[in-house]
C-alpha cells in the first residue's frame, strides 16, 4: 500500500507564498509520474503541475511563471512552491502518484485559501 502525505496548506493574502510537500510512503516502487491537481467548490478538478521521473515539468497555464514544482527522488516527495497568489487559486490540492505499471494514487487534500 501506497500513502501520500500532503503538508503546507493554509491562509494566505493575495500576493503572498506558500509550498506544499508531498511524501510518498509505502509499497513506492517505480514512479512515473507525481503530481498536483486541485478542486474549487463547485468546480471540477484540474491539473495544476507534474513533473516526470526524468524530469519533465508540465503547468496549467494560469500558473506557469508563478508556481514551480520539483521533486527529490531520493525522498520520494514532490514539492509545489506557488509565489503571487491570487484569490483564484483557492481550492483544495491534491498530491498525484502514478507508478510506472500505471497504480494511481491520490492524497487527502490540502486546503489552499488566497484571501485578504
Amino acid at each position: 500500500q501506497v500513502q501520500l502525505v500532503e503538508s503546507g496548506g493554509g491562509l494566505v493574502q493575495p500576493g503572498g507564498s506558500l509550498r506544499l510537500s508531498c511524501a510518498a510512503s509505502g509499497n513506492i516502487g517505480s514512479i512515473l509520474v507525481m503530481g498536483w491537481y486541485r478542486q474549487a467548490p463547485g468546480e471540477q478538478r484540474e491539473l495544476v503541475a507534474t513533473v516526470t521521473s526524468g524530469g519533465w515539468r508540465n503547468y496549467l497555464d494560469s500558473v506557469k511563471g508563478r508556481f514551480t514544482i520539483s521533486r527529490d527522488n531520493a525522498k520520494n516527495t514532490v514539492y509545489l512552491q506557488m509565489n503571487s497568489l491570487k484569490p483564484e487559486d483557492t481550492a483544495v490540492y491534491y498530491c498525484k502518484m502514478v507508478q510506472t505499471w500505471g497504480t494511481t494514487y491520490w492524497g487527502q487534500g490540502t486546503q489552499v485559501t488566497v484571501s485578504s
